[in-house]
């Protein structure tokens, strides 16, 4: 290293000026390092938003087991006894259609009739009807103990009740039903899981619903390949499609039982 000396300077002068230069580069450096780190942090932030836009925000239903009907209208039902006791006393409104498999473990499942866009009820057509029981029934124990079909049933919300009979209880997600029931006997399990391009997010329903919703459809049946292998395969199809889906995801929308899979 060469440094320049003032001869018309004292020693202690050259040594003040080359210190004052010295405290200016190191500003300058600082000013640098500040500028780059700023520049990151904007396109950290450009990446963050670009993801948001990925991934939508969950909606309010995605907590619970969800699809859109054939006639768009939205279907839910629990995951479990706690999420069964939520729907009926929180998200079940008077206009709505309760449905019911008859079969142990079954999810309390609800139509939604109010448009939400206009604020107005809805008829129920038949369609949307038969979807909402095989939905009740293929993510019921029907599924898992290789029933092919099973009974289902609605009520209006004012048939659902958490009253007991005389000298019993009601434990969390038990509800009696008062009254007529609508019978779906005899209805076939199916389901299938594509993507649902509206929400931009995967979709598991009955046959019908999701081929009219969705995209990369995947139809399953009953069968011999574990959950959790199917869904890695299923996961790695949506992979190759550049679908943006996890394996956990999927595995949350599957019932719980053993599958094969149809094209």
């Amino acid at each position: 290293m060469e440094l320049e000396i003032n001869l018309n300077k004292s020693l202690e002068q050259n040594a003040t000026a080359y210190f004052e230069k010295s405290k200016l580069m190191k500003k300058k450096y600082l000013g640098i390092n500040k500028a780059i780190e700023f520049q990151n942090k904007k396109e950290q932030k450009k990446v963050i938003l670009s993801n948001d836009i990925i991934k939508p925000k969950k909606k309010w239903f995605e907590k619970f087991r969800w699809f859109f009907s054939s006639d768009n209208f939205l279907v839910i039902g629990g995951k479990n006894a706690k999420m069964n006791e939520e729907i009926i006393k929180n998200y079940m409104k008077n206009e709505d259609v309760y449905f019911h498999a008859e079969v142990f473990g079954a999810p309390h499942c609800i139509i939604k009739t109010k448009d939400e866009k206009t604020n107005r009820i809805r008829v129920v057509p038949n369609s949307t009807m038969i979807e909402a029981a095989q939905f009740a029934i293929t993510f019921s124990k029907a599924f898992e103990s290789g029933q092919s079909t099973a009974d289902a049933y609605s009520v209006k919300p004012e048939q659902v009740s958490k009253r007991a009979p005389t000298g019993t209880s009601m434990g969390t997600g038990a509800f009696m039903i008062y009254g007529e029931r609508n019978w779906f006997k005899k209805t076939p399990i199916n389901v299938a899981i594509g993507f649902y391009q509206k929400e931009k997010k995967l979709m598991a329903g009955p046959v019908t619903a999701i081929k009219k919703n969705c995209i990369h459809v995947i139809k399953l049946n009953q069968g011999t390949i574990e959950k959790n292998v199917v869904a890695k395969t299923i996961f790695e199809k949506y992979s190759k499609k550049d679908l943006n889906v996890s394996n956990d995801e999927i595995l949350s929308l599957l019932p719980n039982g053993k599958f094969g899979i149809i094209e």
